[in-house]
């Protein structure tokens, strides 16, 4: 018996085992690691699943709470002749003697363009909503592009008639504003999306639309507010309806501001 021949090939047979032995664990290695235990799928997943989908997502932004003074309005603040100023402290009810033209009522921007040329601090407010068939276009205040979302002391409403001509404004401002803190990072918008998933709030089928930052009202005092980052989330159903919703950046909790919202939205001009 040839004892060397004998021992090769039992190192060789050894070694094709081992081979085979590794080879199975890391199938069934695999195998387990591809197998989702429940409980504890990702959010991406779980969204997958329902059919709930969102485009590209913000990146991480920064944020600190802000304080302002609610600004109480004087004659002084529309000196424009045209323009006849009702002043009830914070609130100016302003209607032009000679009405207004805009350039284009189904282009957005001739509002924000309205506004640039004929409002006072007229730029520091973002269009937030037009809805023609009432000929009222809303506008919120801003701060580095930042929204006060349905803060009815940082708002603003035009009225056209039915030759597109700007009759009316309605406006509130907040001044003074400041920082209260140092800025820190916010939750991140996916995480903003799976709060809103937890609390069953996102419908299967249904497609964020939108997600930006904003500030929502904190405390309302006499003069003084403080303000929120917020994350404002638009979200398109699977019949074609709309919801929106808003949450603390810092904290993640959902805000209600229906209230709000619906003062804001609601208000009779009582002009034809």
């Amino acid at each position: 018996m040839d004892w060397n021949r004998t021992k090769s090939i039992f190192i060789i047979v050894f070694l094709i085992l081992d081979i085979f032995l590794y080879s199975l664990y890391l199938k069934r290695y695999n195998e387990a690691q591809s197998v989702e235990i429940p409980g504890e799928r990702t959010i991406e997943t779980r969204l997958k699943d329902d059919k709930i989908t969102y485009g590209a997502l913000p990146s991480n932004e920064s944020a600190t709470y802000i304080t302002g003074k609610v600004h109480k309005f004087t004659g002084s603040d529309f000196p424009d002749k045209n323009q006849q100023a009702n002043i009830d402290g914070t609130l100016a009810h302003v209607v032009f003697i000679n009405p207004v033209k805009l350039r284009n009522i189904n282009d957005n921007t001739s509002f924000t363009e309205f506004l640039h040329t004929n409002v006072k601090a007229g730029d520091s407010y973002a269009l937030w909503k037009v809805d023609r068939e009432e000929r009222v276009a809303i506008f919120f205040q801003k701060k580095n592009n930042q929204m006060f979302y349905y803060n009815e002391s940082a708002s603003l409403k035009i009225k056209w008639n039915m030759d597109d001509e700007v009759i009316m404004y309605e406006q509130t401002m907040i001044d003074n504003i400041e920082e209260i803190e140092q800025q820190e990072t916010v939750i991140p918008p996916l995480q903003i999306i799976q709060t809103l998933y937890a609390k069953g709030l996102l419908k299967a089928e249904s497609r964020v639309t939108h997600i930006k930052l904003g500030y929502s009202t904190f405390s309302n005092l006499t003069q003084t507010q403080v303000l929120i980052p917020t994350w404002e989330v638009q979200v398109k159903l699977a019949d074609g309806e709309s919801e929106e919703y808003f949450v603390d950046a810092m904290e993640g909790k959902i805000i209600d501001i229906q209230e709000d919202k619906q003062e804001g939205e609601e208000e009779d001009w009582g002009v034809e």
